[in-house]
């Protein structure tokens, strides 16, 4: 018998991140595994949604028809406590976490505190919770109060792909994938890529340039100030099929990172055979294992500078950290929607 589910999603399901990402794979699995899911468009501007915004998502999730479940996606479940009380005496709600709100790098003390609260309230009104890493999870036990037993950890999926053959050539090519804004570091990649300009190396950054445009500029601002227009290049947003060959040309992926709920963009390079430079901030360590590559602590320029060099140096030790990333093998979509599946079954 086939059983329904709501998927309310703040935005354009088609926004090319990590978190839309995941939404869509797992919405592509279920009906395979006996799920029909209706997609309930919440409206544009979360987590900062206008009044307008808020009273038109409220209004949405209120007319849904009572007795299934509705997974929310957290961008917009945390600043919907009122929504959510109101829904959870009729509805199965689940809330989908892929990271607190308050955790985004770049917000000021009063947004961190009013987004915490706001999240707190709404997730105080689920009747489960879906985090994308055992790190959310622990997050929302230990600091949102939410009891262990409401909660499930469903980590993302990972393509298999075929590993491209690269060439070494005199230039190691580095790339970045992820949107432009504080939380991925990229000014901390410019200022240790200045303090490597004797060595050969170009650096390819794809990422969404919209969402923060304060970023992108100081970004544009650092890449000018240390001189290093001719060598980095801001792809912008790009498409999904143009994401495999950035990284079948690419002999280095490097993101620094303050904060990752789980991190897809290492496990796609991972599995693409890419040695992987991170950092140790959130779900990091648990995602990028120490044979396919090398973390260091968030915001430190010169540790970060430090492990650049040393693999733009030796190409022994990429190809020791390639080799280790060819041989994990990530969980499918189809495992980790299985999984999100039995959860939809249980709370249902």
């Amino acid at each position: 018998m086939v059983k329904e589910a709501f998927f309310a999603v703040p935005g354009d399901l088609a926004t090319p991140t990590g978190g839309y990402a995941y939404d869509r794979r797992i919405l592509a699995e279920l009906p395979a595994l006996g799920w029909r899911t209706s997609v309930v468009e919440l409206g544009d501007g979360f987590p900062y949604p206008s009044a307008q915004a808020r009273t038109t998502a409220c209004a949405r999730l209120s007319a849904l028809v009572p007795g299934r479940p509705i997974v929310i996606d957290g961008l917009a479940f945390g600043v919907l406590p009122e929504a959510a009380q109101a829904l959870c005496a009729s509805h199965s709600l689940v809330a989908l976490v892929h990271h607190p709100l308050a955790l985004e790098s770049g917000l000021n003390a009063t947004q961190s505190a009013s987004l915490r609260a706001s999240e707190r309230a709404a997730l105080a009104c689920a009747g489960h919770v879906v985090a994308t890493s055992a790190t959310v999870a622990r997050l929302l036990v230990e600091d949102y109060g939410v009891p262990s037993g409401r909660v499930s950890v469903v980590e993302p999926g990972t393509d298999r792909v075929p590993t491209a053959l690269r060439h070494e050539g005199d230039v190691v090519m580095l790339l970045a994938i992820g949107s432009v804004i504080p939380r991925k570091g990229y000014d901390v990649l410019v200022a240790a890529l200045a303090r490597l300009t004797h060595l050969p190396w170009r650096l390819v950054i794809a990422g969404d340039c919209e969402r923060d445009p304060q970023t992108v500029r100081q970004v544009n601002a650092d890449i000018a100030r240390l001189g290093l227009g001719g060598r980095i290049t801001l792809l912008g947003a790009v498409a999904c099929d143009e994401v495999a060959p950035l990284y079948a040309s690419a002999h280095l992926f490097v993101l620094p990172s303050r904060f990752e709920g789980y991190g897809m963009a290492y496990t796609e390079a991972i599995a693409h055979g890419l040695p992987v430079v991170g950092t140790t901030a959130g779900a990091i360590p648990q995602t990028v294992p120490p044979s396919a590559g090398m973390l260091v602590p968030p915001d430190d320029v010169e540790a970060l500078a430090a492990t650049l060099q040393q693999l733009i140096s030796k190409p022994e030790e990429r190809e020791r950290l390639a080799a280790g990333a060819r041989a994990v093998a990530f969980p499918s979509w189809r495992e980790q929607a299985a999984l999100f599946a039995r959860m939809l079954e249980n709370v249902g």
